[in-house]
């Protein structure tokens, strides 16, 4: 088969043993492409899945992944993770669950090399590539299911179809195996047959919102093959799909409590610009843009999510956040960016991935909460002011408590954060065969540049908690150099940015700007990245404030008393047991209000040591901040939360006659916390 793109094409067998001091194995030959005509040129390109590897604090969040319940998911959640799964043949749940879990499992067993993960994928992927009937459609057929809360009569919808799509896409990136080519040909051909007698929402309304999840493999696919009918059935995709592009630029349903379900915005607010790859309209930049903005001004939050207690509610620091809508608006941020190649995408990338998600999963990624507030002070079962309560449970840290979705769903954080840490790179027109790192944490890439010389760069760096990354290169030991571009992204927050190649001051760069090395490289060549941080406050809900520091939001660090549960009330629906966190020191603070100009002075920033394999812990939390603050009587518990945030600053609050120092440490590392704080006058 021939393949024609228009931007960058390798094709890789690696059969090397040396490449300058880093081994390679062998490996089936993988293909990354860059979009073929007429589909726009992309600036960035995803690399083979594998050629990224996590080092550090990152490396030990996938070995936990692989030692909780990621890996164990078939021996903890039998129930729906057994062989009478319907994506295994069986007449059990025939939905989302269990390929949301593969989703997830399959890029960390591939990255982190693991061949009994590998193993465990096999059943899956094997079962979804044999299952194509003669018609084109792939997946389960028998419409029943006997267990309790999974959907019914639906087998045939298309919503969790287009999560296995993404599976067999990674899968095929890892291993070439071309079954998966022949499989995508034939049901595309059939959903562009079925589509218009029975579209998107025919069976159940997700499907719908979260068509570009489908679009995008669509236009994946096209790359490979070339397949005109494949640009047809985008066409019809997107017309079938809930149109974003016109809810953000001419309506304000954003700004209405209710009007989306969570999850389905932080999958569906890709789909304008997945799209503009074949209609390059500025429109769907723009809508995509002012979704985000109007998403941080009518629900933003802290943490850089946004309330969603299922349906969209509000910026309130109490209402909660669904885990689902962390790893989905990741993996959105992350298509975004390699598409439009607009770095603050990279920084609200790294805003999700530094603190909302680490605080959601506990530490042995053992438990999760189905929700998550950015003021949390009590974590208990009971209801609260959320769209969805179920039992009360949605705030317990447990493996079903709140809702099953999110325990499949949330392993493809990680894994795919690692994937999208670097890139292949171009410029519109024009490929230049380089390498781009845009999100900064630590890893090492193995892959091919320039005239196809084999290449690895290793990036050193305690980020997001350190301010220097270090980055060195190393050359095919039988190729003495190679030119290539290396861009590099100075975030917004970042006043200035300092580029050394080899010692030396190469360039400064102000913030929100990517930087473009081009140079002959060789073996031992380093780049080191200063990302100088300085404290800035962000205004919330009720002018509250928070306080940041380059990635990352800095919450008050309170005692925690968690205690085990087991669960006797309805172990079958939210688990046999679950933990619950009590506060053991007070909550109830207020920030004092200064200038801007007067930060540094009112909050002292302090380094506790060095970055630990596994910094996530208010033990462990490498950083802190020391301030003074004010405890407001008045502001106590209510219904085992925060009760309403005081308005800040207009009126001058009765608080506490003396001011206490509080310590502040990064919201990843805490369960319970105040992340938006009310501010008293001195």
């Amino acid at each position: 088969m021939k393949i024609n793109v228009t931007f960058h094409l390798l094709l890789v067998s690696f059969a090397l043993t040396t490449v300058g001091q880093v081994k390679t194995t062998k490996a089936q030959p993988v293909t990354y492409v860059g979009n073929r005509a007429p589909l726009r040129t992309n600036p960035y390109t995803e690399l083979p899945l594998g050629a990224i590897k996590p080092l550090g604090w990152l490396k030990e969040m996938l070995i936990r992944q692989k030692n909780g319940a990621t890996g164990k998911l078939d021996e903890l959640y039998p129930l729906v993770m057994n062989n009478r799964n319907g994506w295994l043949g069986g007449d059990g749940d025939q939905w989302e669950r269990g390929p949301y879990w593969i989703d997830g499992l399959l890029p960390l067993a591939y990255i982190l090399d693991d061949q009994a993960l590998i193993a465990k994928t096999k059943p899956w992927v094997e079962w979804a590539l044999n299952s194509q009937q003669p018609d084109g459609y792939f997946g389960p057929s028998k419409d029943y299911s006997t267990e309790p809360g999974i959907q019914r009569d639906n087998s045939r919808d298309w919503w969790p179809k287009m999560v296995m799509l993404k599976i067999l896409k990674q899968y095929y990136s890892a291993t070439g195996d071309k079954r998966v080519i022949k499989l995508m040909t034939n049901y595309f051909k059939y959903q562009l047959k079925e589509l218009p007698e029975k579209p998107l929402d025919h069976w159940t309304y997700w499907a719908r919102y979260r068509g570009g999840d489908n679009l995008m493999v669509v236009y994946w696919l096209y790359n490979i093959t070339g397949d005109k009918f494949l640009l047809e059935l985008g066409d019809l995709v997107h017309k079938q799909t809930f149109d974003y592009t016109d809810a953000f630029l001419n309506t304000d349903f954003l700004a209405k409590p209710g009007s989306i379900h969570c999850v389905n915005l932080a999958q569906g607010i890709k789909a304008p610009i997945i799209y503009y790859q074949h209609h390059s309209d500025k429109k769907y930049l723009d809508a995509t843009k002012k979704g985000f903005a109007d998403i941080r001004k009518y629900n933003g939050m802290a943490h850089g999510l946004y309330g969603g207690d299922e349906a969209l509610h509000g910026n309130n620091p109490t209402q909660g956040s669904e885990l689902c809508s962390a790893v989905e608006m990741m993996f959105s941020l992350e298509s975004i960016l390699e598409i439009t190649g607009d770095v603050a995408y990279a920084d609200h990338l790294e805003k999700v991935a530094f603190n909302a998600l680490p605080a959601q999963v506990s530490d042995d990624f053992m438990t999760r909460q189905y929700f998550q507030q950015a003021n949390q002070v009590m974590a208990t079962r009971h209801p609260r002011n959320f769209g969805d309560n179920h039992g009360g449970t949605d705030l317990c840290f447990g493996l079903l408590s709140g809702y099953p979705c999110c325990t499949s769903n949330m392993h493809q954080g990680w894994p795919k954060f690692v994937q999208n840490l670097w890139y292949a790179t171009g410029t519109p027109g024009r490929p230049d065969n380089g390498l781009a790192a845009l999100v900064y944490s630590p890893s090492e890439v193995k892959t091919r540049v320039g005239n196809g010389t084999a290449v690895s760069i290793k990036e050193e760096t305690g980020y997001p908690f350190e301010e220097t990354i270090k980055f060195t290169v190393n050359v095919d030991q039988g190729v003495k150099s190679v030119t290539f571009p290396f861009h590099l992204r100075v975030p917004q927050w970042c006043k200035k940015g300092t580029v050394k190649i080899n010692g030396k001051l190469w360039k400064e760069a102000p913030g929100n700007e990517l930087v473009k090395i081009v140079r002959d490289w060789k073996s031992g060549d380093v780049v080191e990245l200063e990302l100088p941080m300085h404290i800035f406050k962000n205004n919330w809900y009720e002018n509250s404030m928070s306080i940041e520091r380059g990635p990352i939001t800095y919450a008050l660090k309170i005692g925690e008393e968690v205690k085990p549960v087991k669960n006797e009330k309805d172990p079958i629906n939210y688990g046999a047991t679950y933990n619950e966190v009590f506060p053991t020191t007070p909550w109830n603070y207020a920030l004092i209000q200064v200038p801007d100009n007067k930060l540094d002075d009112q909050y002292k920033f302090e380094k506790k040591g060095p970055v630990s394999t596994f910094p996530w812990t208010p033990e462990q939390a490498p950083l802190f901040i020391k301030t003074k603050a004010k405890r407001i009587p008045s502001w106590g518990m209510y219904n085992e939360m925060t009760g309403p945030i005081p308005y800040s600053v207009t009126y001058q609050l009765e608080t506490a006659q003396e001011a206490e120092e509080v310590i502040l440490i990064p919201y990843g590392c805490t369960s319970l916390r105040i992340s938006q704080f009310p501010v008293v006058r001195k």
